[in-house]
């Protein structure tokens, strides 16, 4: 699992130490995910099955996708479909994803880069695998984040960032034995490129077998970690396992540490962490869309339906 990453850690700046008086953050849920399929059929891990959604808020879905090794001919993606009302953050650790909208946003995420796309008021896109990948298979391992708008942002102008690996801030821990990647908002004082409508924090941290790291946590945000592969405890030494999801509540900081001993296949746990500030608003969501009521998820469905989400290109891949 590359993403981004760098031959020394020790050479990164230093994630802030928690003050003596500081107490991690208990764990009050931790759930396993199930398997299930997206798009064209490919496997995924509906990570916040079975959570408490005000635990999620302002977040909606998550989708690890893969990790899988595809043969020829086997790599799939999703076909043009609408969205509203939300933002939709993918993030690819390994293989390739392109991306194209109906408002001229597109471009090729691969191994370290993001995604980011406000559908706002309503967009059309679509992800697919290259016709390379399709051709020759290979490794493919991602993420798809739903991040709520509060009502008064349910219609804003749909917009595209394209994330570079290269944009993404990097931190480790005193020992070095950690690389801590900052995709969106901040921690401490070092922010990521990610341009959020939502207050929200976005990490990808990888442990190194025995390693432990204390990140500190806006005491205003709510925070989930999702193992992406790897083994080990999180808060004060609860067990979480890979395709594992726990809510952190209380406290001032999150703890974070991997087993000693890996699977044969696991270099290093990673681990996914997500905060943000809650919207505590009604949220109606059904398919594509995630609005405030019913009557505007109807709507939704009716703007679709009459074309005013967005046409797709002529040039459409």
């Amino acid at each position: 699992m590359p993403a981004v990453s760098v031959a020394n850690p020790l050479e990164l700046p230093r994630v802030s130490a928690p003050a003596l008086t500081d107490r991690a953050r208990r764990i009050s849920s931790i759930t396993t995910s199930p398997r299930g399929f997206e798009g064209e059929g490919f496997p995924v891990r509906r990570a916040f099955a079975g959570v408490d959604v005000a635990d999620l808020d302002p977040f909606i879905h998550l989708d690890q996708m893969g990790e899988i090794d595809y043969g020829p001919g086997e790599p799939k993606g999703t076909p043009w479909h609408p969205h509203r009302g939300f933002e939709t953050v993918t993030y690819m650790m390994e293989g390739t994803f392109l991306h194209q909208d109906s408002i001229g946003g597109g471009g090729v995420i691969a191994n370290g880069a993001t995604q980011w796309m406000t559908a706002g008021a309503g967009i059309l896109h679509i992800e697919r695998p290259p016709d390379s990948l399709i051709d020759s298979g290979g490794l493919f391992h991602g993420i798809q984040l739903w991040v709520n708008l509060p009502a008064r942002l349910k219609m804003t102008a749909p917009r595209y960032q394209d994330i570079g690996s290269d944009a993404v801030a990097l931190l480790t821990n005193e020992q070095g034995d950690a690389i801590v990647r900052v995709i969106a908002g901040s921690l401490g004082d070092v922010a990521g490129p990610g341009s959020t409508h939502t207050p929200i924090t976005i990490l990808h941290v990888t442990l190194f077998p025995g390693a432990e790291v204390l990140l500190p946590w806006n005491p205003q945000y709510n925070a989930l970690t999702f193992a992406l592969a790897g083994n080990g405890r999180v808060g004060d030494g609860d067990l979480l396992r890979e395709g594992q999801l726990a809510v952190h509540v209380d406290g001032d900081y999150l703890a974070l540490r991997a087993d000693e001993r890996q699977d044969s296949r696991t270099a290093a746990m990673e681990i996914l962490v997500l905060g943000g500030l809650p919207i505590r608003e009604p949220v109606a969501a059904y398919g594509p869309f995630v609005m405030n009521t019913r009557a505007e998820l109807q709507q939704a469905f009716e703007d679709y339906q009459a074309g005013r989400l967005g046409q797709i290109p002529a040039d459409h891949i």
